[in-house]
């Protein structure tokens, strides 16, 4: 059944429309439906100089405080201040082995909630949903969990334990789920949507809203500031899409003041850009060596696959192909002992698993029953073409080439986000607007104290989109978004 949102044709638009459902969308779903942070009157902060300043204001909630005031001297993990606030509200002390609680009570505010829908393609979770279920987290699990509901108080309660403090994504995907029911934010999710277009509305002679030509940026700069779109002094926004319900796939189109990108960065694998990098053989997701596995495409007797890339999918790839005694062939363009290959950033004692694959690389090769070995590694290779029957031409630092026949290939080196909803891909917003979004070297420009866009008012960008890359750090985000909609929620009541 189509969500009634979605099928409104009035003129008045929702103050919020998210889009996607994973962590991010979730935990500003939930601050915006009511649920208001206080800090505890009775709490101590292990850091001196944040208690003297929430001393100053125990009657006010976090969300109605100054917050750029409140991170000042803050230093962490993130690069975010509004980031290591709210962090250091819900896990005090955490990155020097501290166990204090979290000194934020939350109240629910009905009178405060402010409308929004949160769109997402799959059930919530967002990306989390594409990833294997036994796989375990690089972060800590008590770090996945979300405001008001520990996570490992969940995981005791299936009777379940975190390995080396880590979770797997299967829980984690339980957990969001079980977390929009728990805390009553069902009725603000709709499932099985796509967004196809997000635009900025235009002012008509009689006033009424209506969409930007198409030959037209669709946002507005400060020549044309005057002809957008606006209600109650706000600008306007168009989402359309299609949302696949029982009966079939039905479009939509809704109108809002404010729109909050949280889409994720895992929707379109990054590419070599080779020839041949087209062919059937050669897939861009772990999921496709998992499918290969499960048909018996591929197993001990087969030509060896080629695994593509040194970071921690690759690494999640070679060793479920080693738990499967599949001979890999693993290429990438690092040096093992590069500063910057992630294995060497990552405690052993935490990260067996990881260092267990950063061995076999230094090793070069590793045996396998048989005649063959199971496991080959090749640094500072690059991949120059693949070709019919299953070839593949490398060249090593050198510059010499040589060629492997392989069964099938598995390019995992990143992804980029799919913005192709927003005009010329969200570059307009990006840090540098003459480069593609990317959550790591160009993500969406916004204030680092509301997430709000510094080209565009009425658009946020939230978690990898705005540079937080981790679910611990995506939440600051969603506070500060939450702070500034209800200021202006303040500053227009209805």
């Amino acid at each position: 059944m189509l969500h009634a949102h979605l099928k409104q044709n009035s003129t008045k638009p929702l103050p919020v429309v998210i889009i996607g459902n994973g962590p991010s969308g979730i935990c500003l779903s939930y601050l915006l439906s009511g649920n208001i942070p206080y800090v505890r009157k009775s709490s101590v902060h292990p850091n001196p100089l944040l208690q003297r300043k929430l001393e100053e204001t125990l009657d006010i909630s976090i969300i109605d405080q100054d917050i750029e005031y409140l991170t000042e001297g803050l230093e962490g993990r993130s690069s975010s201040p509004v980031a290591l606030l709210f962090d250091a509200l819900l896990r005090p002390d955490t990155d020097f082995g501290g166990t204090a609680d979290s000194v934020l009570t939350w109240c629910q505010q009905p009178e405060r909630a402010v409308p929004h829908l949160v769109l997402g393609k799959t059930l919530p979770g967002g990306a989390w949903h594409s990833i294997e279920g036994s796989m375990f987290t690089l972060s800590q699990g008590d770090w996945m969990g979300l405001p008001d509901l520990q996570f490992k108080d969940w995981m005791s309660k299936k009777k379940r334990g975190f390995r080396n403090n880590r979770a797997t994504a299967g829980d984690i995907v339980q957990y969001y789920q079980y977390y929009v029911a728990k805390k009553g934010l069902k009725k603000n999710f709709v499932s099985g949507t796509f967004v196809t277009s997000v635009k900025k509305l235009n002012v008509s002679a009689d006033s009424s809203c209506r969409a930007l030509p198409e030959d037209r940026s669709a946002w507005n700069f400060s020549e044309r500031l005057q002809e957008s779109c606006q209600v109650d002094g706000e600008s306007l926004f168009q989402v359309d899409g299609f949302v696949t319900t029982v009966g079939g796939t039905q479009p939509f189109s809704v109108q809002a003041e404010n729109v909050v990108l949280a889409t994720g960065t895992y929707d379109s694998p990054s590419w070599l850009g080779v020839k041949g990098e087209h062919l059937p053989f050669v897939h861009h997701s772990l999921a496709a060596l998992e499918e290969a596995v499960k048909n018996k495409e591929i197993g001990l007797m087969s030509d060896p696959i080629l695994i593509v890339g040194a970071g921690l999918t690759a690494a999640d790839a070679i060793l479920f192909a080693h738990h499967c005694n599949i001979p890999v062939i693993h290429a990438f363009r690092r040096r093992v002992n590069d500063p910057a290959l992630i294995f060497n950033q990552l405690p052993k004692m935490m990260y067996p698993e990881y260092h267990k694959v950063h061995q076999m690389m230094k090793e070069q090769a590793v045996p396998c029953p048989g005649s063959y070995e199971c496991y080959v590694s090749l640094p500072e290779h690059h991949i120059v073409s693949f070709s019919e029957g299953g070839k593949c031409i490398f060249r090593d630092k050198s510059g010499r080439q040589k060629a492997f026949n392989i069964s099938m290939a598995f390019v995992l080196i990143g992804s980029n986000p799919n913005l192709s909803y927003l005009p010329n891909n969200g570059m307009d917003l990006a840090v540098d607007c003459d480069q593609p979004v990317s959550s790591k070297r160009n993500p969406i420009d916004v204030d680092p104290f509301t997430y709000e866009s510094v080209h565009e008012k009425g658009l946020y960008a939230l978690g990898p989109l705005a540079g937080d890359n981790f679910v611990r750090f995506v939440q600051g985000g969603a506070l500060a978004i939450a702070s500034s909609l209800l200021k202006k929620a303040n500053k227009n009541p209805p």
